[in-house]
Order: structure tokens, then C-alpha cells, then sequence
């Protein structure tokens, strides 16, 4: 219901959150009309949003059940690639302690406070893809 309600374009392309827990989230992206480009592999958009999926569900679980509100956005995305993803491809970010500190480092200091966070795609045979980093910043609403 979260992808319906919140980010449709991810349902659409056929996004799915496999796992989360605490410390990390992985997301896949098949490879399907829907998502190619004229290159036979998944269009790198469509990477982009599984990876941003797979850091930002991390991202806004860290500033759950707080006393103050935090607002969240993301500032800036690096990505390489180096392979054709022609199937699915499963997003990892393995980082929620370190945005979960850094939230937390916002409301201390009630200021701004950035993280980069890495989210690495991988094939079904467990070669690497992609790699994203996505560098996102908190602010402590008062």
C-alpha cells in the first residue's frame, strides 16, 4: 500500500521492498517493458528509483517516533555502473545506524545534517550492477 499511496511511479515500474529491517532495506527492479531503454536493459531512471527506494525507506524509518518532526531530502545522487541489468536486480543499503545517528545528530545540534548513503544493485548471479550513492539531509523542525 505504501508504493500506491506514495510513490506510484514505483509500483508501476515494478518496484518491490524484498526486506527491511533496522540496519538495512533491499529493493528490486525487474527488467520489463515497462523500464527498458533501446539498449535491452533496464533504463538507468528506473536504477536510480530502486536504489533512492532502498536508502530513502531507511531514511524515513530513522526519523519515526521522534520528538520533534525532521524533515528529509535528498541534495544529491552519484551512480556508476558496470553491467547491463537484463533481469532483476536487487538494491541493497545497508546503512539505517548511520542515518539513524545522524538524525539524531540533527535534533542534538538542531542543525542540518547530511548522509551519503550507498545503495549497490546486484544481477540475479550476484554481480554488481550499479552502485548509488545518494547523500540525504536532516533538519530538526522546531
Amino acid at each position: 500500500m505504501f508504493l500506491l499511496s506514495k510513490l506510484p511511479l514505483a509500483l508501476i515500474a515494478g518496484l518491490r521492498i524484498r526486506e527491511i529491517d533496522p540496519q538495512k532495506c533491499v529493493v528490486s527492479v525487474p527488467y520489463g517493458w515497462m523500464n527498458k531503454n533501446p539498449f535491452r536493459s533496464t533504463y538507468f531512471a528506473a536504477l536510480a528509483m530502486a536504489a533512492e527506494l532502498s536508502t530513502g525507506v531507511l531514511a524515513m524509518a530513522a526519523t519515526l517516533d521522534r520528538p520533534v518532526k525532521v524533515a528529509l531530502l535528498v541534495v544529491k545522487l552519484e551512480s556508476e555502473y558496470f553491467k547491463k541489468a537484463t533481469g532483476i536486480t536487487l538494491f541493497t543499503c545497508a546503512d539505517g545506524e548511520a542515518l539513524t545517528h545522524t538524525v539524531q545528530q540533527a535534533i542534538d545540534e538542531n542543525q542540518p545534517q547530511q548522509f551519503t548513503a550507498t545503495s549497490t544493485g546486484v544481477n540475479e548471479q550476484g554481480v554488481p550492477v550499479a552502485v548509488f550513492r545518494i547523500t540525504w539531509s536532516f533538519k530538526a523542525r522546531s
